[in-house]
């Protein structure tokens, strides 16, 4: 093959170019005093947020924070597996957990879930795999407790999408208690969980009421 026949690789995308040519003029340059800070004395942030893969659901956004504030983990639906230590798998998740918890010391730890949430919607729907491996069904399968637990579905589909969507969160914070380094800070009063759920269409924030169990309106301050 000739040098004028080899395919061309393919461009960075000209968005992300731009987009970061906007962050060194603009963020980077107002902040660049604590971007300095971080990099010489590391980060130390205090929230820990296990969010969700969806592209319209991004923690930093939804929560305006500045760069070394929080700690995000993203996966498929927000999920938290329970503690598995010896089952011969990857724990990605698992893994974040053990390092904003253990290394960093974060103070608080918030499984963030949101509406029409695809992951949720797959599961509930039996989507059929969108690959031999089934990555997605085989991930969400995690939910089937959270599902069992809501009972019959009912005749109003997306009604019952919203409330496996809190449950999943339910679950997830469940799940986090069952890493010994969690509950052990935990019960010391020195790591608290949350579960909060926001909706895409609206903005607004539900936060989980930890005596009631209840999602309810952010208080506003």
């Amino acid at each position: 093959m000739t040098a004028s026949a080899k395919s061309v690789p393919p461009a960075f995308p000209e968005r992300l170019l731009q987009g970061h040519r906007a962050f060194l003029s603009g963020r980077f340059a107002g902040e660049h005093t604590r971007y300095e800070t971080l990099a010489r004395t590391g980060q130390r942030p205090e929230i820990m947020v296990v969010g969700c893969v969806d592209s319209r659901v991004s923690p930093e956004v939804i929560f305006d924070v500045a760069p070394g504030e929080m700690l995000v983990v993203r996966n498929v639906a927000n999920l938290v597996p329970p503690f598995e230590p010896h089952r011969e798998t990857q724990h990605g998740t698992s893994a974040a957990i053990e390092f904003g918890v253990q290394a960093l010391q974060v103070k608080h730890v918030v499984v963030l879930g949101h509406a029409l949430c695809g992951g949720i919607r797959a599961f509930a729907d039996e989507q059929k795999p969108l690959s031999d491996g089934d990555f997605i069904g085989r991930w969400m399968a995690q939910i089937a407790p959270a599902a069992e637990a809501l009972g019959a579905r009912g005749s109003d589909h997306d009604d019952y999408l919203r409330r496996l969507e809190r449950a999943s969160v339910e679950l997830s914070l469940t799940n986090l208690m069952t890493f010994p380094f969690v509950r052990r800070r935990v019960d010391a009063g020195t790591l608290a969980l949350h579960g909060a759920y926001f909706g895409v269409a609206t903005g607004r924030l539900l936060v989980r009421d930890p005596v009631s169990g209840t999602f309810e309106p952010m208080t506003a301050g």
